[in-house]
């Protein structure tokens, strides 16, 4: 095959998504083809993670959705949001329509943390926590956080940011995109003491050096570390410059004398949990100490064990991909079975399936930054490439438009044009805030919707 003219659905709508869109338009253009590509994403509005899965105070990290939005605004991707594949439309239903369908699903659940008391009420995992504070209308508008003393349990930057929201003064976040019902949740927070524990040691953190160096410098927040969990760091040389700064700012905290703040943020090192304590509710955790083995990235358990009181308890020890119904999955990694971005029925097997890609965190499991993303997109979309020019890929055998599949099922989608409208509306809410902020985050669902469709309409 060497005339390409191919329609391509891609689902999930976040950077995994829009970076495949944008790949296999570029490289099908370079080889002189044509492509129709739309984006299905389950949310009335796009980008996935970067809207609701990065803290409210971190715009610059947000600043990822300029090249986003840029790339969506292009028109060689048509965006079709508020429709769940599985629900709205089936696997089946897209394969008869496109040339290849690429799964982009991301991953968006906590990974299980397997000890005894796990599921006891006041604990719960970071996943649900960030879509809380992000926003995302599919969590419920009021999270408790009447506990005084809380755990935060993992040593990556999502532990981090749930660590430094409930330990930050809710006034410091009134500048940001953060919802209204959130700004309200926190002004009304009872914390006091928030800890993060880690099994490991310092010289194993997965944080970035920024993430560590915003805690130092929330207000009215002193950070708490502990000489003890310092004391295997002699000899070591650090990895990685990244880590030499981080091992810098940790040990200027060890000597940074109590300000007498209203809230405290203790790290704590070489602490694995085997244990939440309670009854009808969380009141601590037990963790067994651990010392490194010397391999530097290992640690063992003493047999000394620790009960730290605490009244509730988030668990931020990664995330865990969905299955998407009609598509293999593997439960154990939380992956669609797949060799380099060609799924295949199971992880033993050799055979792609016709057609059928993944990219992204649900291609590889949910680890890497944005950079991974795009390379993973890159690789996956070679494949594609490769295999229409072989003549692997099934012609569609519908030549109707999707969208009036949709209309006929009754599914309110969402457009492009929708999303420009909702982000005005979101953009005039934030101008016209008592205290100014770039944009107010619409939550519910059908709010977004209606906004969508109906602003959308009136600016055609």
């Amino acid at each position: 095959m060497t005339d390409l003219n191919l329609r391509v659905a891609i689902v999930g709508a976040g950077p995994a998504g829009i970076y495949a869109g944008n790949i296999l338009a570029n490289s099908v253009k370079d080889l002189g083809g044509t492509v129709a590509i739309d984006l299905f994403e389950s949310l009335p509005a796009p980008y996935g993670l970067i809207r609701y899965g990065v803290a409210p105070d971190h715009p610059r990290i947000k600043g990822i959705v300029t090249s986003l939005h840029e790339m969506l605004d292009a028109g060689s991707i048509r965006f079709i949001g508020n429709v769940e594949i599985g629900r709205d439309l089936a696997l089946d239903d897209l394969q008869a329509r496109y040339d290849a369908v690429i799964l982009a699903t991301g991953a968006i659940r906590d990974a299980a943390l397997g000890i005894p008391g796990i599921d006891l009420p006041r604990s719960y995992g970071a996943a649900d926590f960030v879509s809380w504070f992000d926003g995302h209308p599919d969590v419920p508008r009021e999270w408790p956080l009447d506990a005084a003393e809380v755990a935060v349990i993992g040593n990556g930057n999502v532990a981090l940011d749930v660590a430094r929201i409930l330990a930050k003064h809710a006034v410091d976040l009134r500048s940001t995109e953060i919802a209204d019902n959130v700004l309200a949740g926190l002004e009304a927070s009872a914390v006091t003491d928030v800890h993060v524990f880690g099994r490991r040691g310092p010289a194993e953190i997965k944080f970035t050096p920024i993430e560590l160096r915003e805690l130092g410098e929330v207000p009215d927040v002193d950070i708490v570390v502990h000489d003890e969990d310092f004391a295997h760091l002699e000899g070591i040389t650090p990895a990685t410059n990244q880590l030499k700064v981080m091992l810098r700012i940790l040990e200027s905290w060890r000597s940074r004398p109590s300000t007498g703040a209203s809230r405290r943020l203790h790290l704590h090192f070489y602490h694995s949990p085997v244990e939440v304590l309670g009854t009808d509710g969380v009141e601590g955790v037990r963790f067994e100490r651990t010392v490194p083995t010397g391999d530097g990235s290992t640690v063992v358990g003493t047999g000394e064990f620790r009960d730290i009181p605490v009244q509730a308890v988030y668990r931020a020890v990664g995330y865990h991909g969905s299955p998407v119904l009609d598509v293999p999955f593997d439960d154990v990694r939380g992956v669609i079975p797949n060799i380099e971005g060609r799924v295949v029925a199971d992880a033993d097997d050799t055979v792609a399936i016709p057609g059928v890609y993944a990219t992204g965190w649900i291609k590889r499991g949910p680890v890497g930054l944005i950079g991974h993303t795009k390379s993973d997109a890159m690789e996956t979309i070679a494949h594609l490439v490769a295999d229409a020019r072989a003549g692997v890929l099934a012609a569609p055998v519908e030549q109707d438009d999707v969208l009036d599949l949709l209309a006929e099922r009754e599914v309110a989608y969402t457009t492009w044009d929708g999303w420009l409208a909702l982000d005005a509306h979101e953009c005039e809410l934030g101008a016209g805030h008592v205290h100014t902020r770039e944009r107010v985050k619409v939550v519910p669902r059908d709010e977004q919707v209606d906004i969508s469709r109906t602003r959308a309409l009136s600016l055609s």
